[in-house]
């Protein structure tokens, strides 16, 4: 089975006051590059990274991470872009794709690995849930992928699309909090 890493980081980020692709924590780490290591570390082969706003200072911060590139050109239509131009990216040899946000620095290896191990075929549909809370990764499989990018709109990517079909919840608030960072 073959699960493609798909790293949205498109958005400019008006609540963190800049891109959330090019916030670095407090100990110098850009959260673009950790999440691409988190996506790696986790059993990712392969990762893609979204962006849209600020995208030459965002591939700077991916110099030697081993992830290819897309760009969504109407990013600020919300991550619904994001979602549809990094689907439409991957290959034809991807059972799934892993779609995990750039604003979750708590999100750790060993969640990417707990939802992977979800990925039962391309039929597949799942997701990190935290102490019950449905969040992110959210894994994919192909046979969805037309249908989400059919319903994706605004800033809710894959969630009508996800709320309306059966989603394993895959808890992993033992390993997170699941929270993103807007400020």
């Amino acid at each position: 089975m073959s699960v493609h890493g798909l790293l949205l980081a498109a958005g400019a980020g008006t609540r963190m006051g800049m891109p959330k692709a090019l916030v670095v924590d407090g100990a110098g780490e850009p959260w673009l590059a950790r999440a691409v290591d988190v996506l790696h570390d986790g059993g990712c082969e392969q990762v893609t990274v979204v962006l849209g706003a600020a995208v030459d200072e965002a591939v700077r911060l991916l110099d030697g991470r081993g992830a290819d590139v897309v760009v969504a050109h109407d990013w600020a239509e919300g991550m619904s872009a994001s979602l549809r131009a990094g689907l439409a990216s991957l290959g034809g040899d991807d059972d799934a794709a892993l779609v995990h946000l750039v604003d979750l620095p708590d999100v750790t290896a060993p969640v990417v690995a707990r939802v992977l191990a979800a990925a039962t075929g391309p039929d597949a549909l799942a997701r990190a849930a935290y102490d019950g809370r449905p969040g992110h990764p959210v894994l994919l499989g192909r046979e969805h992928w037309t249908g989400i990018v059919e319903v994706a709109t605004g800033d809710h990517g894959a969630r009508d699309y996800l709320r309306s079909h059966d989603v394993a919840l895959v808890e992993c608030g033992d390993l997170a909090t699941g929270h993103d960072v807007d400020r």
